[in-house]
């Protein structure tokens, strides 16, 4: 950990930020738990005004809510946000799987290979963090690809929520196969400059948390608003 004094405020607050989301998402910090800006500064050693940062921020991306007379609570899964998340990234992503088809050039596709083999030793490995990380990083390839960046991060500041819910899935499905062979399909459509099948494959793997969130909703419903 790095020392208090060795950190600039913006550094702390990204820090005590990142921290905070990364234990959110993957649930380390479970929905509905209460949060002190004396504990977490405490805890990650840096002084309270990174920390109430650092809150603000998670409250504006609406993984933390602020209730008076209660306090500070990581807010649950909201379905209606996980459902308006995935309609934007679906049909945008439509559109970057056709155009990946047609224009990415061979050293985007040798990455994205490369990715593929990762997510392959992490499936052997059971690391489902990891493998989360690597699915992200697979769809930014795509958009990389594509030269739409910004794109890329507005798609993840609408999908909070969705991601939540796909980490969820990924930490109590442990068939996790699925996940790397429809990343194969995406990858082999794009390959082979087939939009049809390359539309058709992205589409079947951002509807397979949609297929499921009932099920996720009814094991673990404290999760859940």
């Amino acid at each position: 950990m790095v020392p208090q004094s060795q950190r600039t405020r913006g550094s702390s607050r990204d820090y005590v930020y990142n921290t905070i989301k990364t234990q959110i998402m993957n649930g380390e910090i479970a929905p509905g738990t209460k949060l002190s800006e004396k504990e977490i500064s405490d805890k990650l050693n840096v002084s309270r005004t990174p920390v109430r940062e650092a809150f603000l921020q998670l409250n504006q991306e609406e993984l933390l809510g602020v209730y008076p007379q209660i306090g500070t609570i990581v807010t649950k899964i909201n379905l209606a946000l996980v459902e308006e998340g995935r309609f934007v990234r679906e049909n945008i992503e439509k559109a970057i799987v056709r155009e990946a088809a047609e224009t990415i050039k061979k050293e985007d596709l040798l990455q994205m290979e490369s990715n593929l083999t990762l997510q392959e030793f992490s499936l052997e490995k059971g690391s489902y963090q990891r493998l989360f990380e690597l699915d992200d990083e697979f769809h930014q390839l795509m958009y990389k690809g594509c030269g739409k960046h910004r794109t890329w991060h507005m798609v993840k500041r609408m999908n909070v929520q969705f991601d939540r819910l796909r980490l969820l899935r990924l930490s109590v499905n442990h068939d996790w196969k699925i996940i790397v062979a429809q990343h194969r399909n995406i990858f082999e459509a794009i390959s082979d400059r087939d939009t049809e099948r390359a539309e058709k494959a992205a589409m079947e793997h951002l509807q397979l948390v949609e297929i499921e969130k009932d099920q996720l909703k009814d094991q673990n419903p404290e999760y859940f608003v």
